[in-house]
């Protein structure tokens, strides 16, 4: 039918070709395109006349700027066009883009369109198009968008396809009949392509390699025998003792000296006591070897464990025994940036104040007032020494333009700035108090934390609500700040454990208003420098700790580093510098991965008993690696990351 089809087109160019002398090759070729076409009827193509010197002036057509006439676009769009799609479209060698979706177009797609070096978009969405895709199309060099969804296309898909050099924006095969497997190949598509895979017949386990493992379960959807993350459906067979499925081939394992794979371990259903003995002891060995890496590390612990027992056991007040000044005193500045703020300053100052944590950036005060509830007073060190009125005044204002800024960011897994106070020997930051301690306590002991190791769902929860704050700041607040120190000691816990990121905006006040356009350099090996903790140095992103002047620039992809590091940490139960091997704990993991180690070796000891949520655990595994990329650019943006983690539940 289709060489009958075929011979007829021919017949009826050779006609148009005596009377159409004038008309050029490319609109010859769209003249095929037309006598393919078999119904129009909203006569969408009648200005495809044969009288015309070249298709520039068509409907639909987009002709190269000074080409002579050469076509590089066609987009006939909803135009309910019945008829089948002609050879004759290759000798379009400047087409750039062929959209023709929404139409009633069948037959198969044509070989010959590999011919289209120069091709960036292909969308023949929504048709009637059936057969296999032509193995040709992943030779189109130049193609970023591939839609071919809703239509009737069939056969296995062509691992060619994930081979598209330029493939940057769709590939949306959904609604088709595609059986088979997933290649492993379609690992390799970029990160940034939206890959829709929904509604055919594909079957088997989803492969955990490269891109894939950041894909949500919306891109495999309606495929009843396709199972494997992130679907919720298990493949059959799949193992009690699970091994860490191969990531990204592009990851780097880190300068780790490669070792052999353990053997696989088979279980004896004639030994069950045993196994069970065996296991326990396993558990016992770990859980004493974990204890003593946290007794080990307590003189590198973060901010909040710095402060002595002393300090916390002895009430004090802000105002000390210094002599301070009034509140009307020229150049102090007391602002309530919450309205529901009524605490004043005075008694904010007199009432009693405990330690609870200090850094090198200040000291950090729990404050008892006599009405109300209890607050957190930061006390910024460093402060500004004043060498003029006029230093003085320029001091004050960039204070108070950062700490209002801060104040701006509204959100509630964001610690909340309540009110600042500025005077040129002292500066305070107010924010809510918030009780449970800081999600690294939680992990790895300290004076707030509960003696009962956190369970997954409460850790899940956790890095979920930080991801959703860090994610406002990056992108929603009115600065899109870069928070330039994240940490576990930096995600704060309330009454009832909801995270909190706290410390943003912090190095600029610290720096001082005299070096203001310095301090917004400051990034996270800055913050590494002035937390005097060697596990702070685990979180900077390789490209921040290289000499030279990057080493300072804070970004929002070395925060997305910092947050990987963070999630692994909670996996794990580890410190960021308790890898084994002499590694940190991100290179340790990496190797891990590549080598495909069993589940139990690498996940925090205290979490082995939830086998409902290994799936789950695998899956934040995949996220953290995808952050801590060695290359910036493969790193997803936060928004990104926190959905991918709303979505392991």
């Amino acid at each position: 039918m289709a060489a009958v089809r075929a011979a007829a087109v021919a017949v009826l160019l050779a006609a148009v070709a005596v009377a159409a002398a004038a008309l050029n090759t490319d609109g010859l070729a769209l003249l095929a395109l037309k006598f393919a076409v078999t119904d129009d009827p909203g006569s969408g193509l009648d200005t495809w006349r044969d009288a015309d010197p070249d298709p520039c002036g068509w409907a639909g057509v987009t002709c190269v700027d000074g080409g002579g006439g050469r076509v590089a676009g066609v987009e006939l769009a909803n135009l309910s066009l019945a008829g089948y799609l002609p050879s004759e479209l290759s000798l379009l060698s400047e087409l750039e883009t062929l959209a023709l979706p929404s139409n009633r177009l069948s037959g198969q797609i044509p070989v010959a369109i590999s011919a289209l070096q120069k091709l960036t978009t292909l969308d023949l969405a929504h048709n009637f198009l059936s057969g296999q895709i032509p193995a040709g199309i992943g030779r189109l060099a130049s193609l970023s968008r591939l839609d071919l969804s809703s239509n009737q296309l069939n056969g296995t898909l062509p691992p060619s396809i994930a081979g598209l050099p330029r493939l940057s924006g769709v590939l949306n095969l959904s609604y088709n009949h595609f059986v088979g497997g997933i290649p492993p190949e379609f690992g390799g598509i970029p990160v940034a392509v939206s890959l829709d895979l929904r509604g055919n017949d594909l079957a088997g386990e989803i492969p955990q390699v490269g891109s894939l493992v950041n894909q949500g379960p919306t891109a495999f959807d309606d495929n009843p025998r396709l199972c494997g993350f992130p679907l919720k459906i298990e493949c059959a067979g799949e193992r009690d003792e699970p091994r860490i499925p191969q990531s990204n081939p592009g990851m780097n394992p880190g300068a780790a000296a490669q070792v052999g794979r353990p053997p696989k371990r088979r279980s004896s259903p004639t030994v069950p006591i045993l196994a069970v003995i065996v296991v326990a002891a396993i558990v016992a060995g770990l859980v004493l070897q974990w204890q003593c890496r946290r007794r080990c590390a307590a003189t590198t612990r973060d901010e909040e464990k710095e402060s002595s027992t002393k300090e916390k056991s002895a009430a004090v007040t802000l105002a000390g025994t210094e002599e301070r000044r009034g509140g009307g005193e020229e150049g102090e500045l007391f602002v309530a940036v919450d309205d529901g703020f009524g605490m004043e300053l005075e008694e904010l100052l007199r009432a009693s104040a405990y330690v609870v944590g200090k850094s090198r950036g200040g000291i950090v005060y729990r404050v008892v007032p006599g009405r109300g509830t209890a607050v957190a007073v930061r006390r910024l060190s460093e402060p500004d020494d004043g060498d003029g009125t006029e230093s003085g005044w320029r001091r004050r204002r960039a204070f108070e333009a950062e700490a209002a800024a801060i104040g701006r960011a509204r959100h509630p897994n964001v610690a909340r700035l309540r009110a600042y106070y500025y005077a040129p020997d002292e500066k305070l930051l107010i924010y809510d108090y918030l009780g449970n301690g800081s999600l690294h306590s939680a992990l790895h002991g300290g004076p707030t934390a509960s003696p009962t190791p956190l369970p997954w769902s409460v850790r899940l929860s956790i890095v979920q609500g930080a991801a959703r704050g860090l994610a406002y700041l990056h992108e929603c607040s009115p600065r899109r700040y870069v928070h330039g120190c994240i940490k576990s000691s930096k995600i704060l816990l309330d009454d009832e454990l909801r995270p909190h990121v706290s410390g943003f905006g912090l190095a600029r006040l610290v720096a001082g208003a005299h070096k203001t356009a310095q301090s917004r350099k400051l990034g996270s090996a800055a913050c590494a420098l002035r937390s005097g903790a060697l596990s702070a140095l685990s979180y900077v992103a390789p490209e921040l700790r290289a000499p030279g002047g990057t080493a300072a620039a804070a970004t929002q992809k070395g925060d997305v580093f910092a947050f990987g590091v963070l999630l692994l940490e909670a996996v794990t139960g580890r410190q960021p510098t308790e890898g084994e091997g002499g590694l940190e704990l991100e290179a340790w993991v990496r190797r891990a991965f590549k080598e495909e180690r069993p589940l139990s070796e690498v996940v925090d000891p205290t979490l082995l008993g939830e086998v409902h949520a290994k799936k789950q655990v695998l899956a934040v595994f995949h996220v953290a690696l995808g952050c801590t990329e060695p290359d910036p650019e493969l790193r997803p943006r936060m928004r990104a990351v926190a959905e991918s983690l709303d979505r392991v539940n």
